[in-house]
């Protein structure tokens, strides 16, 4: 019986493998077929900025943002393996997310057991690819989720395994008379606490918001040690430890962009205006946007949010999960306050949510594996059945986008009329019609311009969204963009009619636009029209315009300067 018993588990154990290796071939031949799908607007600040770090050029001196240097640094390091293309970067966000995917399955084996493990590896796979939260595209999020999941790992694994209490050596057996033998291990070493922190303050280094997963290692730290009676000059030498770690790579990037002379613009741009923007979604609209985002986000995918929840009740229901579903609860809460910064509640941000989600999905399994391991052949594998079903309801919905239509179609679906695939034929036409010594300037938020044409811009301000905002430094850095421009007299300036690359409001300031209606008509002549009839017809005209100009939709205009 127990031989027979034996060949059971071994046999579901190796289908819940098969079942992995499936679901991670089938997301990465995904990721595999989607490679092409033009860069969005922050993969295009992330690309550029990026380019300019491998020229050289320290971020911040010619392109302004408010974000960490940390994705820019890490989109060169991909540009640098993988090359400067839409292929290269997306060829980097299928190896960030494949690694973050294998450290949930550590993490959720280190949590729980092997089968939540992988249950929770496979829900994060087919979350994180699903358009919902823009999963295709290489944004901050997936950088900063990487190394805040290997240091919570470090954070959880202790540095020795259990010891057998006849090998333990005189202290040990003094300590094990407190502790149970099971559960004597050695101290973590201070090293390993540092170099978890250190991959915390690597996330943060990616993207603000990081900030609370610091938080969230250093009251776990804390209160472990705490409970464990270890005393509070002991456990606060481990925070410190721990704290100084995660302030390493903030230290090192500013002291880089210091002596590189962009201190202060990063300062500005960062902290000073990061400030302000972050207070400028009152409550009552962010209770719209959350609504209108997270109906989205779980839509098809409502079976594996279905199971989070459930793994999140069961976990504390059952005593032998609570610990790790109580260290789970803490991980969400702290997730869930770095999602929310600013109240944006944008669709790329629940990547910081789907860890989380994934793990209590993967103790839902668990739990359900556990009900089921006394039972009939057919009922111990239900679990695996309802994984597979769970699993396979987005994939199956989201079927066409996954295997049928191109990368543009892909692009368009995504982001309906935003310029994106328009810009790569704009910026083609740019770089054949310059040298690389010319200077462009884009008036509206489409910085992958700059990146495909290989140009430098003509001012710091890639995105124009800051100067249309309600906030104090609006008018100031119109005037700047303004002077910036008309001192650099770029050959080429590309204007962006499109709605969504300016966010235009009722209160922004209009200096911009009585300027942009003047100066081009001043020095330059119109030699390009890219016209965005709907979301799948576009109208290319590159130096010969038609006369009379058509009826316009959303359209980009290309001025070459006078000679």
């Amino acid at each position: 019986m127990k031989r027979k018993a034996a060949e059971r588990d071994r046999v579901l154990e190796a289908a819940w493998i098969f079942l992995a290796v499936i679901v991670l071939v089938l997301v990465i031949a995904i990721r595999i077929r989607l490679l092409g799908i033009p860069l969005e607007r922050d993969e295009g600040e992330y690309a550029y900025a990026g380019q300019l770090l491998l020229q050289g050029i320290p971020p911040y001196k010619l392109a302004y943002n408010m974000k960490f240097p940390g994705t820019y640094a890490a989109y060169a390091l991909i540009m640098a393996i993988f090359g400067q293309t839409i292929v290269g970067i997306h060829l980097g966000l299928l190896l960030v997310n494949t690694a973050t995917i294998l450290l949930i399955f550590l993490l959720g084996r280190r949590l729980i057991n092997s089968i939540a493990g992988l249950a929770a590896a496979m829900t994060y796979a087919v979350l994180s690819v699903s358009p919902s939260v823009f999963g295709f595209a290489a944004h901050a999020t997936h950088f900063v989720i990487l190394p805040v999941i290997g240091g919570t790992l470090l954070l959880l694994t202790p540095v020795a395994a259990v010891y057998d209490r006849r090998n333990l050596g005189p202290a040990d057996h003094r300590r094990s008379s407190r502790e149970p033998a099971h559960t004597a291990f050695i101290e973590r070493r201070y090293s390993w606490l540092f170099v978890s922190g250190l991959l915390f303050g690597t996330g943060l280094l990616m993207k603000q918001p990081a900030v609370f997963f610091i938080l969230f290692g250093a009251l776990y730290l804390l209160s472990n040690d705490l409970r464990r009676k270890r005393g509070w000059k002991r456990a606060v030498l481990r925070n410190l430890t721990f704290d100084l770690g995660a302030a390493v790579p903030f230290g090192i990037a500013c002291l880089f962009l210091w002596r590189a002379g962009v201190f202060d613009k990063f300062w500005f741009w960062t902290i000073n205006y990061a400030r302000q923007y972050g207070t400028l979604v009152p409550l009552r609209v962010a209770a719209k946007l959350f609504s209108e985002t997270a109906s989205e986000v779980v839509g098809a995918r409502w079976a594996l949010w279905t199971l989070a929840g459930l793994g999140l009740v069961a976990g504390l229901w059952d005593k032998r999960m609570r610990g790790g579903a109580v260290f789970l609860v803490g991980f969400l809460a702290f997730s869930l306050a770095a999602f929310s910064a600013g109240f944006y509640f944008r669709e790329h941000y629940y990547i910081f949510v789907l860890p989380a989600a994934s793990l209590f999905a993967g103790v839902a399994i668990s739990t359900l594996s556990s009900l089921a391991a006394s039972h009939t052949n057919l009922v111990r594998f239900a679990p695996l059945l309802l994984s597979c079903a769970a699993l396979s309801q987005p994939i199956l919905a989201a079927r066409k986008f996954y295997f049928k239509i191109s990368p543009v179609e892909a692009s368009h679906i995504s982001y309906g009329g935003n310029p994106f695939s328009e810009s790569v034929w704009v910026a083609e036409y740019v770089r054949d019609h310059t040298d690389a010594s010319d200077t462009i300037a884009v008036l509206g938020s489409e910085p992958q311009i700059y990146f495909y044409s290989h140009r430098h811009s003509a001012t710091g301000y890639i995105y124009t969204y800051a100067l249309m905002e309600p906030q104090s430094y609006a008018r100031q850095m119109q005037e700047e963009m303004i002077r910036q421009i008309e001192s650099a007299r770029p050959k080429y300036v590309i204007s962006i009619g499109v709605r969504s690359s300016w966010l235009q409001q009722q209160a922004s300031e209009r200096l911009i636009f009585d300027w942009a209606n003047d100066y081009p008509e001043k020095f330059y002549d119109v030699v390009g029209l890219v016209n965005i009839l709907s979301r799948d017809h576009t109208d290319y005209y590159f130096d010969q315009l038609p006369t009379p100009i058509p009826p316009l939709g959303s359209n980009i205009f290309i001025y070459r300067r006078r000679p």
